[in-house]
């Protein structure tokens, strides 16, 4: 893998962003007919950045408290997505990771996961969590894994998971690899809808001028990355976490979505009113929104 250094990065401009209102998405003339003529739905939840710490025994609770929330009120819903950094690996061996999965577990619809800078970085350094392991304790059977990345078919609808994360640091990139399966995915399957998941942002949507932050959070290929794979019509939306921050937007078409880390409070007066999203797409349109789990 060639490095890519900050200086780079932003030489570049990958830290560009259009941000535009995020209404919806609607079928462009360059999709299949098909495409656009049949009814389809799809609804589902978006948690990134549960960080679920042993060492901190509220962050175990608020996963519980999560996974009772989506029972209870979201049991429709065809599936979650977790968006990396669900568990924060600082501990000897896999207890923290046994732990998460446990939890989650108890969820009544399927669950699918990326790994975050945290999976990929793990604490002692020499008690590695690598990516095979992560794959074999968390992806289920019938999902195809193709290298690092995942793929999974919903109706008209395929979700890619793509590990953006390099060992041992916090930026992330899109893989050689990584790129030409999601081109070869777009290019080869017109006629149907594609949602990318992934841990790194697509962009500087909080607009920061701290060249340090900017090459942490944003994927440091994105200039590239769009380039390929942004000019696909049926690529309709991208989820991604890392930043903690909220951000929904469009660029070509393209609903970008970046959910707030689920650690973080919302606001100073509960500690316990954390966030995920949950996202609907029926007959092209998109939309979305923030849920508590209180």
């Amino acid at each position: 893998m060639k490095k890519i250094n900050r200086r780079d990065f932003l030489k570049k401009g990958a830290y560009s962003l259009v941000a535009s209102s995020f209404v919806s998405f609607l079928p462009t003339a360059a999709m299949s007919s098909k495409l656009k003529t049949e009814k389809y739905s799809l609804q589902f939840l978006h948690v990134t950045d549960t960080h679920l710490d042993l060492g901190k025994p509220k962050t175990v609770k608020w996963v519980e408290m999560l996974i009772d929330k989506i029972n209870r009120d979201y049991s429709s819903v065809d599936f979650v997505l977790f968006g990396g950094d669900n568990f924060n690996n600082n501990v000897p061996g896999i207890e923290d990771a046994n732990k998460f999965k446990n939890i989650v577990d108890e969820l009544n619809v399927p669950w699918y996961s990326v790994r975050g800078n945290k999976e990929s970085s793990p604490y002692p350094k020499i008690d590695s969590l690598n990516q095979s392991d992560y794959a074999r304790m968390f992806f289920p059977p019938g999902l195809k894994v193709v290298g690092r990345d995942w793929k999974l078919e919903k109706d008209r609808f395929t979700i890619l998971g793509i590990d953006t994360t390099i060992e041992h640091r916090n930026h992330g990139i899109f893989t050689p690899e990584s790129l030409s399966f999601v081109e070869n995915e777009l290019k080869s399957h017109p006629d149907r809808y594609y949602i990318l998941l992934n841990h790194q942002a697509y962009g500087n949507f909080w607009g920061i001028t701290d060249e340090k932050a900017i090459f942490k959070y944003v994927l440091i290929n994105i200039e590239e990355v769009k380039n390929r794979i942004f000019k696909y019509p049926n690529l309709i939306l991208t989820l991604s976490g890392h930043k903690h921050l909220d951000y929904v937007g469009k660029e070509n078409n393209i609903n970008m979505i970046s959910t707030v880390g689920f650690v973080v409070p919302q606001d100073s007066v509960n500690e316990n009113d954390h966030r995920f999203r949950y996202v609907k797409i029926h007959n092209g349109i998109v939309s979305e929104k923030l849920v508590s789990i209180l």
